[in-house]
């Protein structure tokens, strides 16, 4: 019978563990991926880029922001699925434009204006009490000018981006229907991922550096 040297020994341990590892990270990537997709397929974001990082396109991105969440919001807060909020905003693209870049006139630009629905990757990103996970989402996104400045990010359905002023907060009717749309854990991961849920911040995290 062949006796086993340290050498060999080190090599079979390490190889064990080094297997346990990779089986770990391909299950925790296989969880987070999936989670994160069942999370976007019930999501709708806004996405709006700045003409560049000057300190007149952030504050101009802003008023874009503000002026364009105000005149969606009513219709908005009706909306009662991601297919219709989609077709609202479908419906809407010219208006968007249009109010974006009356904004950016008063304000003395002449930037030119995109608006269209498309999927894009973000970050994982907290808004308010909610922080959604890494991936590839659904979005309104709108180009300001060269579209080369910092983003603003937002939830269109659910209306997130409408927020309780004085609890920087959702409302307690659009938490509610976060959580008609959500399952118990997906709702559970947006609503702690920051602080509660430790092991699965980790996990998305994984899922940001295997993209990279």
């Amino acid at each position: 019978m062949k006796t086993i040297n340290v050498n060999e020994k080190n090599i079979i341990i390490t190889s064990i563990i080094l297997g346990i590892i990779i089986t770990f990270l391909i299950t925790t990537k296989n969880y987070a991926y999936n989670m994160q997709q069942s999370i976007a397929d019930e999501i709708i974001r806004l996405h709006i880029l700045a003409n560049s990082d000057s300190e007149e396109d952030q504050l101009l991105k802003m008023k874009v922001k503000e002026g364009v969440t105000k005149m969606l919001e009513k219709s908005l807060k009706d909306s009662k699925t991601k297919d219709e909020t989609r077709i609202i905003l479908l419906q809407n693209l010219n208006n968007i434009e249009k109010k974006a870049y009356e904004i950016i006139k008063e304000n003395g630009y002449n930037y030119n204006v995109s608006a269209k629905i498309s999927f894009e990757q973000f970050p994982t990103k907290q808004y308010a009490n909610i922080t959604l996970p890494s991936g590839e989402y659904e979005a309104l996104k709108i180009e300001l000018g060269d579209a080369k400045g910092k983003n603003w990010w937002c939830v269109m359905f659910p209306p997130l981006c409408f927020l309780d002023a004085t609890t920087n907060t959702i409302s307690k009717e659009d938490d509610k229907k976060l959580k008609n749309i959500l399952t118990t854990d997906e709702y559970d991961i947006v609503t702690n991922l920051e602080s509660k849920k430790i092991p699965i911040k980790i996990k998305f995290k994984i899922i940001e550096l295997w993209q990279r």
